[in-house]
């Protein structure tokens, strides 16, 4: 039984659910290059939907993904939410040439 309990609390703690939104759009074209920048947020509300909800940890900027991805014409952004028990990480998707 202690097993058991055990299993499904750390199942409680892994599972997440994972939501994917456009932010923006440009007229640039999409191109190839894409940049990615991630974030961690601590004790997010999950039903908040904003980053202001929680401490947000890391540089989570357009223009850092845009430089992660040696893009110099944004074409799309968008955000990609993962809700943890806890913690929210939160990545940034930017495509462009």
């Amino acid at each position: 039984m202690k097993k058991f309990l055990t299993i499904i609390a750390a199942t409680g703690l892994l599972a997440s659910c994972s939501l994917t939104v456009p932010v923006t759009a440009t007229n640039n074209r999409i191109g190839s290059k894409v940049g990615i920048v991630e974030a961690t947020c601590l004790f997010a509300n999950p039903a908040g939907g904003t980053l202001s909800s929680g401490l947000v940890l890391g540089d989570f900027t357009i223009a850092k993904a845009a430089q992660n991805g040696g893009i110099t014409k944004i074409a799309t952004v968008d955000l990609k939410t993962q809700n943890f028990l806890l913690f929210t990480k939160n990545s940034l998707i930017v495509t462009g040439e």
